[in-house]
């Protein structure tokens, strides 16, 4: 890198805290930061001109689980371990909510409704057995029941009879919430370096040398943020997992108001602008779409559209606009990774899906592990 002097005095010099990745989680880590330690420099390094992963390419649902996903965590997962989970999502949720504005964030409590396919008896049939049980064990959470039966009454085909609606869950603009984050950052003096990539770190006495390509500078404590591509930092406990989203036209006179799930969330689709935005498939290729690449394959395109011809708009012309795709980050369980890895080295990763949801408590999380 061929620095002047004052972009080396400014940007890389006497840095106290430098975060790898800006999406939600490292913005939110750097706000924290901020408010806990007043005069210190700030320093985020993202390797996209925006947020790389998902939290400017997600589909801005605010939610914290349908019942199939519920149902099916409580199959690899305690119930405490899953009330914790949905709890932390919950509040993850308020605390966004309460840094933001929910008219900064366009926050829409529409509700989420889940559907099921003619075909998908099984899965239907279990959640309408078991939603009382799961409403008894959010209760203590949400003071209410969150998971109702009812009738569909947006005229999808090809669906059983009911539906599950959750009047909790709500949807947000994801553009809006980033851009108030980017700007709350930098109103906090937080710097942020856009198309850079670390390339390497290593720790010497009481700092920490960060690598960019063949430039290396130095900082106290270093913070990686960057979900879906932390495998390499965590001993594979982060896996990527790529999300293809396509978004209509702008439809006239669409009655379709919420955000919907369908088969245990592997689908997913809402209304934004008087458009449908329909994303999922994962399902489909398990292993193609374990990867940091992004892009779209036809296999999957193919099934969103049918989906979206055949279910959720079968009456009705419109025109697909635009695609695109995200990188998330799993695991073998669905607790997020908020760890000292070494004397000044931290990550918060492993959102599961869920980035909207926890990523700003994991990002007051990751800040609440520096001392």
């Amino acid at each position: 890198m061929n620095l002047s002097y004052w972009e080396l005095k400014n940007w890389f010099t006497s840095v106290d805290f430098t975060i790898v990745g800006s999406g939600i989680v490292g913005l939110h880590c750097a706000l924290a930061l901020r408010k806990k330690f007043p005069s210190c420099k700030i320093l985020i390094l993202e390797k996209g001109i925006l947020p790389q992963g998902a939290s400017t390419k997600n589909a801005g649902f605010a939610c914290f689980g349908s019942l199939s996903e519920i149902i099916d965590d409580l199959k690899s997962h305690s119930e405490d371990e899953v009330v914790k989970l949905i709890s932390k999502r919950w509040n993850g949720l308020q605390l966004l909510r309460k840094n933001l504005g929910d008219k900064t964030i366009d926050f829409k409590p529409y509700g989420g409704y889940e559907l099921f396919l003619k075909e998908d008896e099984n899965t239907y049939a279990e959640c309408l057995q078991k939603l009382p049980f799961i409403n008894d064990l959010l209760k203590p959470l949400f003071r209410n029941e969150v998971f109702a039966k009812e009738a569909d009454r947006f005229a999808f085909k090809g669906i059983q009879e009911y539906v599950i609606f959750n009047p909790f869950e709500a949807q947000i603009d994801t553009g809006k919430m980033m851009n108030a984050l980017l700007k709350k950052a930098i109103e906090n003096n937080i710097l942020i370096l856009n198309n850079v990539e670390v390339s390497s770190y290593q720790e010497r006495n009481n700092l920490v040398e960060v690598a960019l390509g063949d430039f290396s500078f130095d900082t106290k404590k270093l913070l990686f943020a960057t979900n879906g591509f932390a495998g390499s930092l965590t001993n594979n406990k982060v896996k990527p997992a790529r999300a293809q989203v396509l978004i209509t036209e702008p439809i006239p006179n669409l009655n379709v108001k919420g955000t919907f799930h369908l088969d245990k969330g592997y689908y997913y689709f809402r209304n934004i602008d008087d458009r449908i935005l329909l994303g999922g498939g994962r399902n489909l290729a398990f292993e193609t779409e374990t990867t940091t690449e992004l892009g779209e394959t036809e296999l999957i395109q193919i099934r969103l559209e049918a989906l979206l011809k055949e279910v959720i708009l079968p009456n009705t012309d419109y025109k697909i606009a635009h695609r695109w795709s995200g990188i998330m980050g799993l695991g073998s369980t669905k607790k997020p990774i908020v760890e000292q890895l070494s004397e000044h080295v931290y990550c918060g990763v492993r959102l599961g899906g869920m980035g909207v949801a926890i990523g700003s408590l994991i990002g007051q999380e990751l800040a609440d592990l520096v001392k």
